[in-house]
């Protein structure tokens, strides 16, 4: 009997502390691991990546023909058209954050839809083929730094960084701005997207963000009429000649709800800044200083986006230093062309959404922009009188679209422009298309 009672006790306690269990395992199980699991979860990742492309296409209604702005031809291709579709920039961000305030940021660009090699026909050289090195290397490394943050006044970056000098380097992805293409004026006299391998400091403090920048200076030997200083960025080397160092700083107010003001600048000597050398006395005081100073804004309030910038450029020695290119090689890097001392980019546009109007549209945050810019750009605003001034440098231009966004992230674009040049010369009108996106696809 009482090993009976006994083995019934037994099984009783079994089954009794057999319940408890099955009951734990229903309501999560190991409490304490699943809460750790969903703390981690909350956090955000170190590893940040993102990025942005776009695809265009264009109908131009003028000749692309390289004689086209030359004495009698103007009228010979007066209604000749071309068309061309393109992928102007597609790039990846990547980033890390290393704790400590230790953080690392990258930017890989493909541009055009390849490597950074390409086949142009050469206006200088009689309208020949000829294969043109953009940069040394087959993938544009944009931006790769590392940087320590102190607290939000004071961050040091340093490494390869983007020069924040007007407001399309600073403000580039292809949802700050209303046009197919990157604004032209500034987009044609300064480099965009500049960057430069240096070092930075920025920070910001209640409605103000400044940053101070030391990188190489520019290379004189690149400079040409159409796009100025344009191309004495970047280096057609595997190393970017450090023999003249620049500065560059940019400041942001914000004390005006939905505004932004800000002012940036660049002062940097290019003669010398290359691999080429003179011994002449004729050269020996050129320094062919390039100073740069700029203004832009953007106003994003009651359903308006208002932008606008004003940049103009000044380089010294611009005389000898179209002369000492004009004797360089053949088979040099230079364009070997007359360089203006001068040049000026001005630019304005204004868009409404259309869906704020529509509550069904504007409770999905679905944004239509019907937009106009305006533009005026001249990189030969000033010659000097040995400098023969090229007219068809200097144009204005006007384009009027949409940009639609189906979500913050995408926008379908479409517009048409048409560039107002002196009389002397036939008019470009165009039609784009153009569909684009910028974000963070994790972080």
């Amino acid at each position: 009997m009482k090993e009976k009672v006994f083995l019934c006790s037994l099984l009783f306690a079994a089954s009794t502390s057999y319940v408890p269990a099955v009951n734990l395992q229903e309501n999560g199980g190991d409490l304490p691991q699943k809460q750790e699991q969903a703390e981690q979860a909350e956090k955000p990742s170190r590893f940040t990546i993102g990025g942005y492309g776009e695809a265009v296409y264009s109908h131009n209604f003028y000749s692309d023909n390289y004689l086209r702005y030359q004495g009698q031809n103007v009228e010979k291709y007066q209604n000749q058209q071309h068309a061309r579709f393109d992928l102007p920039h597609v790039v990846l961000f990547l980033g890390y954050d290393f704790g400590k305030g230790w953080t690392l940021g990258t930017e890989i660009e493909f541009e055009h839809g390849g490597t950074e090699s390409a086949i142009e026909i050469e206006t200088e050289e009689g309208g020949e083929y000829e294969s043109e090195i953009e940069r040394g290397g087959e993938v544009a490394l944009e931006q790769f730094w590392i940087q320590k943050s102190f607290c939000p006044e004071l961050n040091l970056r340093l490494g390869h960084i983007i020069i924040p000098v007007g407001a399309t380097n600073q403000h580039h992805m292809p949802t700050e701005f209303f046009g197919v293409y990157r604004p032209e004026g500034e987009n044609t006299i300064l480099p965009c997207t500049w960057h430069e391998t240096g070092i930075s400091l920025w920070g910001q403090a209640g409605d103000w963000r400044y940053e101070a920048i030391l990188v190489p200076g520019l290379d004189s030997d690149r400079f040409g009429r159409q796009n100025w200083i344009k191309d004495g960025a970047g280096s057609p080397y595997e190393f970017k000649i450090g023999n003249n160092i620049a500065g560059a700083f940019r400041i942001d107010n914000f004390s005006v709800p939905g505004l932004r003001m800000s002012v940036s600048g660049y002062i940097g000597n290019s003669f010398k800044n290359t691999l080429s050398s003179t011994e002449s006395a004729q050269y020996k005081d050129v320094k062919g200083t390039v100073s740069i100073g700029a203004f832009d804004f953007a106003y994003n309030a009651h359903n308006w986006i208002i932008r606008g910038n004003f940049d103009y450029g000044h380089l010294s020695d611009s005389r000898l230093i179209s002369q000492y290119n004009a004797n360089m090689s053949k088979n040099s890097v230079s364009k070997k062309q007359g360089i203006a001392s001068d040049a000026v980019a001005i630019g304005l546009e204004a868009g409404y959404n259309l869906f704020s109007q529509i509550e069904k549209l504007n409770a999905k945050q679905q944004k239509l922009y019907l937009f106009s810019r305006y533009d005026y750009y001249d990189s030969m605003y000033k010659t000097d009188a040995a400098i023969q001034d090229y007219q068809w440098c200097g144009r204005h231009r006007i384009a009027a679209g949409i940009n639609y966004f189906p979500i913050k992230d995408i926008v379908l674009k479409g517009e048409y422009s048409i560039g107002l040049l002196k009389s002397q010369y036939n008019n470009e009108p165009s039609i784009s298309l153009g569909v684009a996106y910028a974000g963070f696809f994790s972080r």
